[in-house]
C-alpha cells in the first residue's frame, strides 16, 4: 500500500515551513483511493482529527486533502495521518530521525510532522540578516595601552603574550581554577577595531565584561561594572562609539542564571563591603539564593560552589535586572550595547526570557536578543517541558550549534551531501523565517575544541592536561584543514543568518578544548592567507542581497556536492560545494569543480 506525504514540497503542505498564528495550512496525503484518511493535529494536550477528502483519483491511488486553520497563540503543533484500510488503521508520521521531509507508514502510533505557529508580529532587528559576527574573548584578544591586570586580586599572570593558558584543574587541585591572565582589554579591541573592519566583520560579540574573579567572567561580580582588567564603563562606551563609527554593533554577554561567589552580591569571602547573601537575611540580595545550609551549602550551577544559582522569580532580582529603571539589561543598551546573548537560555524561565525581551525591546526596538540553545530551539525540551524559543515572544535567535554540527561531518567525510542537505532543510522547516534569518552560524566557540582541530580529527579528546596543552597539528593536517575551514566558511556566508567567527579562527589559532581553546590572538603570527580567504567569503556574501535575504533552496546534487541557491523576484544565485572533482551541467552552467573549491554565482 502506497501512502506519500513530503511535509518539505509544496505540493502536499502549503504555505511551507513555520507559519504565524491564524493561518490556514492545506494539508495533502497520497493514499490508495479506497482508505478514509483523517488528519490528526497534537497541541501537546489534546488531539484534533479532520477528516480528509478526496482532490484527485489517478491509477487506484488519491489525493487526500484538508485545512487547518492555526490557533490564535503561539504553539508547537505535531500533525500525523490516520489510514483506515479493510478494518485496519495505520499511522503515517515523520520518519525515524524526526527531521521531516518524507514520512513513514507504520502500526501504531510513531512520530509527528512538526509545525512552528509563531507570532504574527514578530519580527527580528534589520540589521542581524546581514551581520558578520565576530566573538572575542576578551582577555585573550589583544592588550592596548597600559597592563590592567596588577588591578585584579590572587591572579596568575603570562609575563609573555605567546603562552599557553594554564589548565584549569592544576596536578595539585580538583577544582576549577580559571585564573590565568593575559592582558587583553578593551583599548586593545579599540586598536584592533580597523582589523576587524578589514575582515567584514560588523557586530562584535562578547564573552562577558563584567567585573569578575576568573578569566572567563561567568562568575559575575557585578553587573553594573566593567571588570577593571578590561577597563572601565566609560571605555565601554567610547568602544561603542568607535565601532559604531566604523558601522560595527557590539553584543553583549548577559549570565543571569547564575553570579560569581565572590560577588558583590554573593561575597562569600567578605571582599565587598556591602551586605552580600552570606552575610545573612539583612543583605538586600539574601533572597535571590537558595541556602540548604547557611552559609556553606547552597543551589549552584552545574554544582559548581564558584556560581550560586540564583532566583529568577525572586522579585528583586527582576528589578535590578529588567524591570527597574536603571535595570541591568537597559543600562548597557544605553551606554552603546546593541543586544544581548543569554548564557544558559534553557535554564532560564520562559517568562524571565519574555520580560527580558520586552525591556529590550522597549529600550530599543533594534536590539538583540540571542539565546545560547545547543538544540533546535524550536523544539527543544528543557526541565521537562517544551521551551518557547521559536515562537516569536521570546529569543530573536539563537547559537546555531546543529549547523556547526552537520558542516563538521560533511566536511570530516562522516556523512554525505544528502544527509546535510536533510538537516539543513529540517532547520529550514522548523524555524520561524524571521529566525531562520538571523541564526548565529558559528564555526567555533569559546567551549568547544578549535574548528581547526575539529577537521582534523585532533580535538584532544582522551590526552591528558600536557598533551592537550601541547597539542599541535602536523602540516599535513593543518594544510587539509585549512581547506575545509574555507569551504565550511564559504557555505556558512551562502546561507540565511549571521556568519560568526571566534577570534582567531581566520588567523590559524589551533587548541584542544577549554582553556586551550582560548590562548591568545596570534599577532605577527596570523596565517595571512586563510585571513585572506575569510575576507574573500565575506565579500562575496556581500556581493548580492541574494545571499542574505533571497528565498533559500537546497539540493543535493550527489553523496559530495551540494547545491545552495538563493532566489528573489529580481534574481537567483549559485553556490556550489563539492568534497571530490564534478563535471556536471546546473542552472545551465557547465561547470568543473575541484575538491573543496567553492563555486559563487549571480544569475539575472
Amino acid at each position: 500500500m502506497k501512502v506519500y506525504h513530503d511535509s518539505q514540497d509544496m505540493l502536499y503542505r502549503f504555505p511551507q515551513g513555520a507559519l504565524p498564528c491564524g493561518e490556514t495550512v492545506c494539508l495533502r496525503l497520497l493514499a490508495p483511493q479506497d482508505a478514509n484518511c483523517t488528519l490528526r493535529f497534537w497541541h501537546g494536550h489534546k488531539a484534533r482529527l479532520r477528516p480528509m477528502r478526496v482532490l484527485r483519483r489517478s491509477g487506484g491511488q488519491a489525493l487526500f486533502e484538508a485545512s487547518y486553520t492555526l490557533p490564535q497563540t503561539p504553539d508547537v503543533l505535531w500533525y500525523a495521518f490516520l489510514v483506515e484500510r479493510e478494518g485496519k488503521i495505520l499511522w503515517y508520521g515523520n520518519a525515524d530521525d524526526g527531521l521531516g521531509g518524507v514520512g513513514s507508514l507504520q502500526e501504531g502510533e510513531g512520530k509527528s510532522f512538526q509545525l512552528t505557529v509563531y507570532d504574527a508580529a514578530f519580527s527580528t532587528p534589520d540589521w542581524m540578516s546581514e551581520a558578520v559576527v565576530y566573538q572575542i574573548f576578551p582577555d585573550r584578544f589583544c592588550m592596548g595601552g597600559r597592563d590592567l591586570r596588577s588591578t585584579k586580586r590572587s591572579v596568575f599572570c603570562h609575563k609573555a603574550w605567546m603562552e599557553k593558558p594554564l589548565p584549569y584543574k592544576p596536578v595539585e587541585s580538583w577544582e576549577y581554577y580559571p585564573y590565568d591572565f593575559f592582558g587583553g582589554n578593551l583599548q586593545g579591541v579599540i586598536d584592533k577595531l580597523p582589523y576587524l573592519q578589514s575582515l567584514g566583520v560588523n557586530t562584535i560579540y562578547f564573552n562577558p565584561l563584567f567585573e569578575a574573579r576568573s578569566n572567563h567572567k561567568y562568575d559575575t561580580g557585578d553587573y553594573t561594572k566593567i571588570d577593571s582588567s578590561f577597563g572601565d564603563n566609560a571605555l565601554f562606551a567610547e568602544l561603542c562609539r568607535q565601532a559604531a563609527a566604523k558601522g560595527i554593533r557590539v553584543l553583549l554577554d548577559g549570565v543571569f542564571s547564575h553570579t560569581g561567589e565572590d560577588s558583590v552580591y554573593f561575597n562569600r569571602y567578605g571582599h565587598y563591603p556591602n551586605l552580600g547573601a552570606c552575610q545573612g537575611e539583612k543583605s538586600p540580595y539574601y533572597k535571590w539564593y537558595d541556602f540548604m545550609r547557611f552559609p556553606d551549602e547552597y543551589r549552584s550551577w552545574w554544582g559548581f560552589p564558584t556560581l550560586p544559582e540564583v532566583n529568577e522569580d525572586e522579585a528583586s532580582f527582576r528589578s535590578y535586572v529588567l524591570e527597574g529603571e536603571d535595570a541591568v539589561v537597559a543600562q548597557w543598551l544605553r551606554r552603546g550595547a546593541s543586544g544581548w546573548r543569554l548564557d544558559v537560555a534553557d535554564e532560564l524561565p520562559d517568562d524571565f526570557i519574555e520580560a527580558l525581551r520586552k525591556r529590550v525591546k522597549a529600550e530599543n526596538p533594534q536590539a538583540a536578543v540571542i539565546g545560547e540553545v545547543w538544540e533546535d530551539a524550536t523544539n527543544k525540551i528543557s526541565y521537562g517541558h517544551l521551551r518557547n524559543f521559536g515562537l516569536g515572544r521570546s529569543l530573536d535567535s539563537v547559537m546555531n550549534y546543529p549547523l556547526r554540527d552537520m558542516l563538521l561531518a560533511f566536511f570530516r567525510g562522516e556523512e554525505n551531501a544528502f544527509r546535510l542537505t536533510r538537516r539543513l532543510r529540517s532547520l529550514q522547516e522548523n524555524y520561524p523565517k524571521p529566525m531562520f534569518y538571523s541564526l548565529m552560524n558559528l564555526l567555533g566557540s569559546h567551549d568547544r575544541p578549535r574548528v581547526l582541530n575539529m577537521l582534523a580529527g585532533r580535538s584532544g579528546e582522551g590526552l591528558n592536561e600536557e598533551q592537550k596543552k601541547e597539542l599541535c597539528l602536523t602540516g599535513e593536517e593543518y594544510r587539509a584543514a585549512r581547506k575545509k575551514l574555507l569551504a565550511m566558511f564559504a557555505l556558512v556566508c551562502a546561507l540565511p543568518g549571521m556568519p560568526t567567527i571566534f577570534y582567531g579562527d581566520e588567523a590559524g589559532m589551533q587548541g584542544a578544548e577549554d582553556p586551550y581553546c582560548r590562548g591568545p590572538f596570534p599577532w605577527g603570527s596570523e596565517d595571512e592567507g586563510l585571513q585572506e580567504g575569510f575576507r574573500r567569503c565575506v565579500a562575496k556574501r556581500r556581493e548580492s542581497p541574494l545571499w542574505t535575504r533571497g528565498e533559500l533552496m537546497l539540493e543535493a546534487l550527489d553523496a559530495d556536492t551540494l547545491a545552495v541557491r538563493r532566489y528573489d523576484k529580481q534574481g537567483r544565485a549559485l553556490f556550489l560545494v563539492s568534497r571530490q572533482w564534478r563535471s556536471l551541467r546546473v542552472d545551465g552552467l557547465e561547470l568543473a569543480l575541484e575538491p573543496l573549491e567553492p563555486v559563487w554565482r549571480v544569475l539575472r
